[in-house]
């Protein structure tokens, strides 16, 4: 009992320990190295392991050998830096695992993030087995008790082997009434999320470990609200196209920048692919805030408007701060829908400003 006490102290600890820290892993990329199918690992040096090492013998210690007041305990040698390397820790951490499940509950009670009402469901759906009846065959692991007995009491009775003053019932092979079961599809809440990312020269390699880090804590959280998750990725300078992860954060591309091809190719996945009565939609669009043109600019906010906004359960603009960018889309954002729900908008201008992105992206609930 002792034991389990004192590992439910410990875990409580290490909750602490993140909880408190939490902003400054969130505006590291590490961790998103650390990441396994389902677990996570968190280096946590605050907490100091204690343990107990044991000197060479003869060497003197504590009220032991000759010795004046003041002189120095141990072997008096100076410590220049010099001699050879040792196989001793020089500091202590931890590496702690936690389920992905996990580390969102610390993130959502850290952030006070509300959890999401999802819409619709899924049209591929899980299965779920459910007992739905009996049969007189099965594994005995399965046999209905209540109903074997009632048969055996029938057939005795019918037959004149029941006597009320030895009421002893022995079921027979023909009495045994088993548990039947069918597999019906069950639906399953999920979403689907589409992130597109500006990789036109002004994005630089700290941009793109900024959006991945984010999207990091996106998909953290979005996978603890829903039961499977479809995720999407488009890249665009002047023109869009779909790719993989690695591509996403790895490619770069020079020229200049539409954001409506971003938003079009968007548009025709939703549309080819993701009824959005059944589907919850999170597209998730980060730029230097650099657009070609003032004209493209109108045709994202009609295509935000007239599509994107009546179809997905928020549409979020994450704008990340670039020396060569000018930052002038999400001001446009801004006055084109200075009262809309449906958008939300951050700023982020470097790694220190992912942990209020998160919260800002995800402070709705949708």
């Amino acid at each position: 009992m002792n034991i389990e006490q004192d590992s439910n102290r410990f875990k409580q600890i290490v909750r602490g320990r993140i909880r408190r820290d939490l902003k400054k892993y969130m505006s590291r990329g590490e961790m998103i190295g650390r990441k396994g199918r389902r677990y996570v690992s968190i280096p946590l040096p605050q907490i100091d392991i204690p343990r107990f090492k044991y000197g060479p013998r003869n060497q003197g210690g504590v009220g032991q050998g000759d010795g004046e007041p003041g002189t120095p305990i141990g072997s008096g040698d100076p410590q220049d830096g010099s001699g050879q390397a040792g196989d001793a820790p020089g500091e202590h951490i931890l590496e702690v695992d936690l389920t992905i499940q996990e580390l969102a509950e610390i993130m959502g009670e850290e952030l006070e993030l509300p959890r999401i009402q999802p819409k619709g469901s899924k049209n591929i759906k899980a299965e779920k087995d459910r007992y739905t009846g009996l049969t007189t065959t099965g594994p005995e692991s399965l046999r209905h008790f209540k109903h074997t007995y009632r048969q055996a009491l029938k057939r005795q009775i019918a037959s004149g082997l029941y006597s009320p003053e030895a009421p002893l019932v022995i079921p027979i092979k023909e009495d045994k009434r088993y548990r039947s079961w069918k597999t019906k599809p069950r639906p399953e809440r999920n979403a689907v999320i589409i992130y597109m990312m500006d990789v036109s020269g002004s994005m630089g390699d700290e941009q793109k470990e900024i959006v991945r880090t984010t999207a990091f804590w996106i998909d953290t959280w979005l996978s603890s609200q829903y039961k499977g998750i479809d995720t999407r990725y488009i890249i665009h300078d002047a023109v869009a196209r779909e790719v993989d992860q690695d591509t996403f954060f790895r490619t770069r591309e020079s020229g200049g920048t539409l954001i409506s091809s971003a938003y079009k190719l968007c548009r025709n996945i939703i549309e080819e692919e993701y009824d959005f009565s059944e589907w919850n939609i999170y597209p998730f669009h980060f730029s230097d805030g650099d657009n070609w043109s003032g004209s493209d600019t109108r045709e994202c906010m009609q295509i935000l408007e007239g599509f994107l906004f009546p179809r997905c359960n928020v549409f979020c603009y994450g704008q990340v701060e670039s020396e060569y960018g000018s930052g002038q889309f999400i001001k446009e954002l801004g006055e084109h829908f200075p009262s809309n729900d449906q958008l939300i908008c951050a700023r982020i201008d470097d790694r220190d400003d992912i942990y209020s992105a998160i919260k800002t992206f995800l402070g709705k609930g949708k």
